[in-house]
Order: structure tokens, then C-alpha cells, then sequence
């Protein structure tokens, strides 16, 4: 069976079904660092074929034409998109732009990087820039107060999107890049943890102002033999820089959460997100990111159950990080401890791997999500119409219709809302899901490139065609970002009108099995292969007792404050007869991108 569309043409063939499986070998990260020479030379630490892909054509850009033939471009002739600004930043990230549009203009393309799922940019794409200018506390450290708060008071629900180079500056007010996050703004640094799937050391050590480059920093990975080789021959030249294995044993299982733990001499900050911690990450994609308040230390002596918020997230996460049983992590437990954590006003949903049976089926995964909303969220009047939306940049191996996963024990879990005893039927509750299509990508500020970071293959599709009519195109005028491709995921429960959300969750976890769990031997087993970390926000714990949040109608407009900022348009627009959903592995030649290129993968 053949699909076709003006931007290509793929095959639906019966090959061989997916062993366990999530996700294809080629969707895996790679496990081979053998570098090619010349232009062609692959990232410099592990990530999916999608990513190296996208590496390689922002290399050796293949120029459309009206001829029967590709044509290679030679990097130096790629156009730049306008940069139209950036917004204000709390660091002086925004000093090495100059520098770092010199260089990624030399490199080709919107961005000089690759991207996801996850996948990896290029390394040392900073190794020219200029190091940030030294910042200075001012204050002494007992009388530093949270920044965020005092620049941000209007969001209390403290979610941001990372900024997108080449967007009206309007639209990056309020926005975060990762040396914003970094800052000495937020805190004194002491020393940090970064939890995440694909790392590039160097790029990340010099996201750390000057000052703070040389303290302790752990990293939190899931790379395996080479890869894991690559990583500490990376990790070697700074001394301060230690890593952690999170064990992986269940086969195509990921470290996906994304996670920092920042330690200040004024307290502790928790940052759940989206992003990997490479350079293309944080240039071009819509990307989330939860930022928590500055939690203060307890005084000495305080009881073990002190600093609990009303959502147990102290709780939570200390649970989440003794799951990885590493004895270098319980350090980090401790310091848990010693804050006070009460402001907190979100729940931590995360994924670790395992087999899991009886009331620890319900610790993670969907079965958590649904035990939260049955014991925090409230019942709403005709809730059956109330459509679930999930929003992703990855999809895995779902099986052979809606039955098997999607709309059975995936959707039983996001439509709970209160101890409701009536059992909805299968056709009850609709499901609208968000993944950008061809076009999407096609007229994207990065171009096709940007399909590396939306790794789904064509091995995955041609089995699941039945998916492809819950697609909705991805598009955010409300945040400026409709040319920027998602690599945030959100779920969330909207009223028929779209005007209204009953619950909204960011997450590292996208549309897959391996990252939500599964049920094993007739439900009575709940199998997870990753891990995987997010937050989600309730009306109750924002002083609502409606149930539901309203929807801002622009995510940087003056509306009431606990009007919730979706970061992408609503209702979303299904999927034309002619839109087709970005495959990273089948190429598309029959019209030009927003830089005049075609996409062919090999």
C-alpha cells in the first residue's frame, strides 16, 4: 500500500514486526561513535539515525531543484533565516549571539544542530563562542530573595517556554534559555545534578556561568558500553564533573527524564523540561520547562516529614531518586531533606523502569496519572465530552488498532477525573492528538532538519495506519512558536469548547508504551522500560474549586493570572486528506523547505 503526497511518496510493506517493542533499532540511540571525515562527521556523542541524519543534511544540504537530480550545497552557501530578536534574558547568554550566528552560519541552515528523540547535535557548536562575562551576587547570601519571583509574579504557575531564535521578541518575553536557568540570579550556586537523555559536556559546562564551572556537577545518563565509553572520555578533562548509570534492563528502555537539581548557598531549585542538554535543543523547538520556587533549608533539627507540600512532591521525588538505587543519588536525597519544599503546587508524575504488581502498579507511569486524577481532580458535568489531547515529538509501536493500548488502558487513565464510579465506554471520550505534519516541518525556521527531532520511522507507521486519523497539525500563533517544531510533550483535558482544561501535564514522556507502562498478564502487571519525569497542574492546588482552569487566548496577554497559558493553539486542526505526519526515514524532494532543501535521510 502506497502513500503519496506532494512532498513524497512511502510504502507500506509487511516487514517484519518490532521485537518487544517500542521502538526500532534505528530508532535507538546509536551505540557506535565511528566518525566519518570531512563534512559528513557525526555528532560527537551517542543519538538516534534521525538525529545523525539531520546532522548530515545541515552538512551537505541537498538543494531542490526542478531536475531529476539532488544537488549537494556546500554549507557556506546555506542562507541564515532573520534573526528578529530575543527578548529580554535574566543572563548575558544573549552576548555570544553575534558569534554564534557567525558560526552557524558557517555550518548551513537555520540551526547548526540536529535534533530529537531523542537524538543529538552536532559537538563543540560553541567551542568558538566567548565565555559569559563573570556575574556577581551583590546581596549577601541571607538576604537574596528569588529572583524568578520578583521578575515573574504574574505566573504562578511557573512554566516557561525556552527561547526560539528568529521570533518577534515579543514572543521570548518571559522565556528561558538554559543560562537564564544558570544564572547566579536564581542562586549562589554550591553544586547541581542534570538528569537527561542526550549530553554534550562541553556545550553544557559552558551553559554554567564562570563562576560556577568548577562546582561539583553529577550527570544522570543512560548511555551503555561505547556510548557510555564516549561519555566519560567527554566528561574527563573536568575534574568536577561526575556521572551517574541509571540501570536500564529492560530491552529499548531510555533515560528520558530531564531533570536539574540545583544547590544553592540560599537554598535548593528543582527544573523539570523538555530539552537535551546539546546546543539545537535550546535554539529553535518549542521546549517546557517547570522551574520550582527557591526552596529554603530547614532549620537544624527539623523533623524528617517536614517541608511536604499538599501534593507530596518532597515525597515524590525523593521516591523517584531512590528508584535509580545509587548510592551517589541518595547524596542527593539528603539535601532533599534539609529543605522545606511546602510551596510546591504540582504533582510529579514520572516512569522507572520495571515490572510492577499490586499497589505498586499504581507508583508510576498512567496508572499514577489516573490515581492522581481519581484522588485530586474534580468530577465535571458532562465530562464524557470533554476531549483528551495529547501533544508529542515521538511515537512508539502502539499495535494493530485503538483497542490494543490508545483508547483502552492509556485512555482510561486521562479520563479520570474524581472517584467517578460509572465506567466509560470505549466510544465515550474523543482523543485529538498533536504531531506535526510534512508541512510543518517543511515550512519550520529550521526546515526539514527539524524532522531529527521527531523520530518516527516508517517501520512504526506502516503498521499503525489506523493512528494516523487522530492526527491534529501542530500550530502556536499563541505563542509566536508555529514554525518552531515541538520537542515539549503536554497532555491535557479540554472542555468541548476548548475554552477550559480540567488538569495539564508537561513531561519528557511521549506517545509509547515504554514510557507510560503497559499492562502484563490480564492487567494484574504494569511493564515500564524508561524513565521518564513531568509535573502536573490541578485547579485545586491553584485555589480553584471549579475544576478547571480557563485558557489564556494568548500566552503573553494581561489575562487574569490563573488563566492556564496552553503554549499551542486550541481547538487544534485536524489533519487535511493531504497531510501526511513527518517521517524521519523516507525522503521528500517534490517541494523545498523554508532554505530551498530536500530531505533525503541517507
Amino acid at each position: 500500500m502506497s502513500q503519496e503526497s506532494e512532498h513524497g511518496k512511502w510504502t507500506v510493506s509487511s516487514s517484519d514486526d518490532e521485537s518487544a517493542g517500542e521502538q526500532t533499532k534505528r530508532e535507538m540511540p546509536s551505540t557506535s561513535l565511528l566518525q566519518q571525515t570531512g563534512q559528513e562527521k557525526g555528532p560527537g556523542y551517542p543519538c538516534s539515525e534521525a538525529r545523525k541524519a539531520a546532522h548530515k543534511r545541515k552538512a551537505s544540504p541537498l538543494e531542490h531543484s526542478d531536475g531529476s537530480f539532488p544537488q549537494e550545497v556546500a554549507p557556506a552557501q546555506k542562507q541564515k533565516p532573520s534573526q528578529e530578536g530575543l527578548g529580554w534574558c535574566l543572563s548575558s547568554s544573549d552576548d555570544d549571539d553575534e558569534d554564534d550566528l557567525k558560526e552557524r552560519r558557517g555550518k548551513g541552515g537555520a540551526a547548526a544542530g540536529v535534533g530529537q528523540e531523542e537524538s543529538c547535535a552536532p559537538k563543540g557548536t560553541l567551542s568558538n563562542h566567548k565565555l559569559p562575562p563573570s556575574h556577581k551576587t551583590t546581596e549577601p547570601s541571607d538576604r537574596v530573595q528569588d529572583a524568578w519571583d520578583l521578575l515573574n509574579g504574574r505566573n504562578p504557575f511557573r512554566f516557561f517556554l525556552t527561547k526560539v531564535k528568529g521570533i518577534k521578541p515579543k514572543y521570548n518575553s518571559g522565556s528561558l534559555h538554559i543560562k537564564d536557568i544558570l544564572s547566579p540570579l536564581f542562586g549562589t550556586l554550591v553544586s547541581s545534578a542534570q538528569f537527561n537523555y542526550c549530553i554534550d559536556v562541553e556545550w553544557l559546562v559552558k551553559q554554567y556561568p564562570k563562576e560556577f564551572r568548577d562546582k561539583p556537577l553529577l550527570i544522570i545518563h543512560g548511555e551503555k558500553r561505547e556510548s557510555k565509553a564516549a561519555l566519560h572520555e567527554e566528561a574527563h578533562p573536568y575534574k568536577n564533573v561526575r556521572l551517574c548509570q541509571a540501570k536500564l534492563d529492560i530491552a529499548f528502555g531510555t533515560h528520558h527524564t530531564k531533570m536539574m537539581l540545583l544547590h544553592y548557598e540560599e537554598g535548593l531549585r528543582v527544573v523539570i523540561h523538555t530539552s537535551n542538554l546539546i546546543d539545537d535543543d535550546w535554539y529553535q523547538k518549542t521546549q517546557g520547562i517547570w522551574l520550582s520556587p527557591l526552596y529554603p533549608k530547614l532549620p537544624l533539627g527539623a523533623a524528617e516529614s517536614a517541608g511536604e507540600s499538599r501534593t507530596n512532591f518532597k515525597c515524590d521525588l525523593i521516591s523517584y531518586l531512590r528508584s535509580y538505587g545509587s548510592p551517589t543519588l541518595n547524596e542527593w536525597v539528603e539535601i532533599i531533606k534539609q529543605h522545606d519544599l511546602s510551596e510546591t503546587r504540582v504533582y510529579l508524575l514520572g516512569s522507572t523502569p520495571g515490572r510492577y504488581q499490586g499497589s505498586e502498579k499504581e507508583k508510576w507511569g498512567h496508572l499514577r496519572l489516573r490515581k492522581l486524577l481519581k484522588e485530586h481532580a474534580t468530577q465535571l458535568p458532562d465530562q464524557h465530552s470533554w476531549p483528551v489531547i495529547g501533544q508529542f515529538s515521538s511515537i512508539g509501536s502502539l499495535g494493530a488498532d485503538q483497542s490494543k493500548w490508545l483508547c483502552s488502558e492509556f485512555r482510561d487513565s486521562l479520563i479520570s477525573l474524581g472517584n467517578n464510579t460509572k465506567t466509560l465506554t470505549n466510544h465515550d471520550v474523543p482523543v485529538h492528538l498533536v504531531y506535526p505534519s510534512v508541512d510543518n516541518v517543511r515550512q519550520s525556521l529550521e526546515g526539514y532538519p527539524a524532522g531529527g527531532s521527531l523520530p518516527y520511522s516508517i517501520q512504526t507507521a506502516q503498521k499503525q495506519l489506523w493512528l494516523h486519523s487522530y492526527f491534529h497539525k501542530w500550530s502556536a500563533e499563541t505563542s509566536g512558536r508555529s514554525h518552531a517544531m515541538p520537542h515539549i510533550k503536554t497532555y491535557m483535558r479540554s472542555s468541548p469548547d476548548f475554552q477550559k482544561i480540567a488538569w495539564f501535564l508537561v513531561t519528557s514522556a511521549n506517545l509509547s508504551k515504554a514510557a507510560w507502562g503497559v499492562f502484563e498478564k490480564n492487567g494484574t502487571q504494569m511493564m515500564i522500560r524508561s524513565y521518564e519525569l513531568g509535573v502536573l497542574f490541578l485547579p485545586s492546588e491553584f485555589g480553584l474549586d471549579s475544576g478547571y482552569f480557563q485558557v489564556k487566548e494568548n500566552m503573553f496577554s494581561d489575562e487574569p493570572v490563573l488563566s492556564f497559558p496552553v503554549p499551542y493553539d486550541l481547538p487544534p486542526e485536524k489533519y487535511e486528506s493531504k497531510d501526511r505526519p513527518w517521517i524521519w526515514n523516507i525522503p521528500y524532494t517534490k517541494a523545498p523547505d523554508t532554505h530551498g532543501n530536500m530531505w533525503v535521510p541517507k
